[in-house]
């Protein structure tokens, strides 16, 4: 295929969702098939473009240096033009690969999971501008169509977080994710002003392949005198971008809240837009993270917020009982990795990691729907038979409450009261149990994304992309003595082997021992359109790894042959200096396998070996610090403390100060003096303007009056008065021409 045909595929592939949405909203909102139909054909038309684009060009070895696409002027700006275009490289391409699949996967899951939801045209016209965005970010070639995108996702992620609305907790939920992703986005704009002030363009390969443009930023220095250099300052302000969407610390408390909107929803935001865009985008901005400075300010800083938050989102997420919760703390934890993979200067192995975090995290989320599909079908039916599904440990749910519990559930029915605490929760892994007998697919399914995330040794993807983050970290750190990479390399292994023990406690609490309520004794398994992207999606949990197995591994190496190392060869091919390939080193690989198996082991000997029963107290209740980790460190109420309550306390006392009794004031006054003024002017009007024209009246009346007395019919009075105006014409002309 042409270079110019390509172009155009590019120009066309986001356009199918982003039509769909406008289509939906202005044409077919009644009617609930006929949308539902446009927005699954919109994204399978985008997929089948992205495909086509990612199999013409997935073995162009010069495809870093010379990405296709193409250009058109947009803003003039003085003499020039700001040109914004499309373009495809190694990391976009793989990034249409990954996106519109798991794009398309999530829509047709949608289509089972929203069925009885009222506003089920409204869901796909979100979801699909939601595709859309994300389509148009991944194929934008500068900056700032970028950041349009960017933006466009923060919208739809408001308005998906908050789609059951009805519930406080939710629109509360959608409004502190769209505030606290504004921080970072407003970071990520000062730092793309600055960089257009130094460079004079947006453009990414006019940039971050322009060794020229990256030593200039790099000598140049930072504004305010900070001590680094520009290139240092404008990677930090684009990494705070990072850290908003991708919800890194102090960032990331948006994230969990996020599990308030559908399950579909949470499975888009965690798997394949939101937070997927803001480690493409750190990857994408690599070149100047390396300008600033191999061990400089941007990289210990982007390595130690990466490292901090897989520990932060690890720990939390052990302690946590809602299903989805678990998993949007393990998403944290996750981006963690990725995030400190990138501080350590492993870029294709964050690369590598987010790809396969995709799939296997949409697996489990889109899983995790599914359960509680099934628990609240089960709920539902013993409500209906009279039986109460009631176990002990529903009276007090979660210990985060109700926040999470779905408005629909994809059923339709109604959220319970979020005051009443006595509401069953099907969200609560205490209201399960004994679910593999009765969802046989989801919970195949469910454990090999569990699997995954726990980095099962070798027959899973997500060890294959971890084990190259831990290679990187123990290469960088204990043989070459960085000491970044090596807290990193420790902060990780204790992170992955956290990871596999809450991975075995979700999955035995949730499918393991016997049911715990009467709701999870009833579930059912879903419907196909739900449990088909199920399947597919574990397929890529299991074998998407192989893409990228290092040549000299044992056994595996030879068995994928000329197919070893080819995400690396690819991606890295962006780089201005490809980095070499490390040799094999058993050390990290025994570290990858001794924590999978040992967190995995540990799980399954504190749950799975014994389940819990209806009642039973929770192992972890035991630890000192389960509260401490239950309530998430108490990063909600530090924040509430030392930003919310000082910034409500200052607004009710400018309330109270300066709005009451100063501008209150000034506009009470500014009230008097305008009724004053508007008296006088009416008193003016009165004597002056309505005086004369009243006495021009009376005048032209009385002379009326006068006239018509005059008028009296007698024909000898007509004549007297005829003659007496001769008279006078005649006396007037005979002294005026004297």
């Amino acid at each position: 295929m042409s270079h110019e045909s390509i172009t155009t595929l590019l120009w066309l592939a986001p356009l199918p969702p982003l039509l769909a949405f406008a289509v939906i909203a202005l044409f077919t909102n009644r009617y609930r098939q006929t949308s539902s139909t446009i927005a699954v054909l919109s994204m399978v038309a985008s997929l089948v473009m992205s495909f086509v684009v990612f199999f013409n060009v997935w073995q162009m070895k010069d495809l870093g240096k010379k990405p296709i696409g193409g250009q058109i002027g947009w803003l003039p700006t003085g003499e020039t033009v700001l040109n914004i275009g499309v373009a495809v490289d190694p990391l976009g391409a793989t990034f249409l690969f990954m996106v519109p699949l798991a794009c398309t996967l999530i829509f047709i899951y949608s289509v089972g999971y929203m069925s009885a939801d009222p506003r089920y045209t409204r869901f796909f016209a979100y979801l699909s501008l939601f595709a859309g965005s994300m389509m148009g970010l991944v194929v934008s070639d500068n900056l700032l169509t970028l950041f349009i995108f960017w933006e466009l996702m923060g919208f739809c992620s408001y308005s998906l977080i908050g789609f059951f609305y009805q519930k406080p907790s939710a629109y509360k939920a959608a409004v502190k994710a769209f505030m606290t992703t504004r921080v970072g986005d407003m970071l990520l704009l000062l730092g793309m002003v600055y960089l257009y002030a130094q460079t004079g363009t947006l453009n990414f390969h006019d940039i971050l392949h322009n060794e020229e443009v990256l030593k200039g930023l790099a000598a140049a220095p930072a504004v305010l005198g900070l001590g680094i250099s520009a290139a240092g300052l404008i990677a930090i302000l684009i990494f705070g971008g990072t850290v908003g969407k991708s919800a890194q610390w102090p960032l990331h408390v948006w994230l969990p809240d996020a599990m308030e909107g559908p399950t579909p929803v949470s499975a888009m935001i965690h798997a394949a837009t939101m937070v997927s865009a803001g480690i493409f985008m750190l990857l994408r901005f690599f070149p100047l993270l390396v300008a600033s400075g191999e061990h400089g300010t941007a990289f210990t800083l982007v390595g130690l917020i990466g490292a901090f938050t897989a520990f932060l989102g690890a720990t939390i997420a052990v302690a946590q009982y809602d299903i989805k919760r678990v998993l949007a703390f393990s998403t944290i934890s996750q981006l963690g990795f990725m995030v400190a993979a990138v501080g350590i200067g492993a870029y294709v192995a964050a690369a590598f990691h987010l790809l396969t975090h995709a799939f296997f995290k949409a697996l489990l989320f889109l899983a995790s729907g599914s359960v509680i599909h099934g628990v609240e079908h089960g709920h539902h039916h013993v409500s209906h038979s009279g039986h109460s599904s009631h176990s002990s440990h529903s009276s007090h749910s979660s210990q985060l409450g109700h926040e999470g519990q779905e408005g629909h559930g994809g059923d339709g029915h109604d959220a319970p009261d979020d005051h009443d605490v006595h509401a069953f929760d099907p969200q609560d892994m205490r209201n399960m149990g004994g679910l593999r007998n009765r969802m046989p697919i989801t919970f195949v399914t469910f454990l090999i994304g569990g699997l995954a995330l726990a980095g099962f040794p070798f027959i899973t993807a997500g060890f294959w992309s971890k084990d190259e983050i831990f290679a990187d970290a123990y290469y960088h750190g204990l043989v070459k003595g960085d000491g970044l990479a090596a807290l990193v390399f420790v902060v990780l292994v204790l992170s992955a082997l956290m990871t596999a023990f809450y991975t075995m406690r979700q999955i035995a609490m949730t499918f393991l021992g016997q049911p715990r309520t009467e709701a999870a004794a009833h579930a059912s398994e879903s419907v196909p359109s739900m449990t088909f992207p199920l399947i597919v999606l574990a397929v890529f949990a299991l074998f998407i790894g192989f893409i990228n197995i290092p040549k000299d591994f044992p056994v595996f190496g030879a068995l994928v042959g000329d197919g070893a190392y080819w995400l690396k060869n690819f991606i890295a091919s962006m780089l201005l200096e490809k980095p070499e390939p490390l040799a094999f080193n058993l050390i990290p690989v025994l570290f990858s396998i001794g924590v999978a198996l040992g967190g995995l082991g540990l799980g399954w000997y504190v749950y799975a070996r014994n389940p819990l029963q209806a009642g039973q107290t929770d192992p972890v209740e035991k630890l000192p610090v389960f509260n401490f980790l239950a309530n998430r460190w108490y990063w909600d109420e530090l924040y509430r403390k030392i930003f919310i309550n000082p910034l409500q306390t200052i607004a009710d006392n400018y309330s109270r100060v300066v709005d009451k009794n100063v501008i209150d004031r000034i506009l009470e006054g500014g009230y008097a003096l305008g009724a004053r003024v508007t008296k006088g002017f009416a008193e003016f009007d009165r004597v002056v303007i309505t005086g004369f024209s009243d006495a021009v009246g009376r005048f032209f009346r009385g002379l009326g009056d006068w006239g018509r007395e005059l008028q009296t019919g007698q024909v000898q009075n007509y004549l007297l008065s005829g003659l007496i105006m001769v008279i006078a014409i005649v006396v007037f002309f005979l002294f005026l021409f004297q």
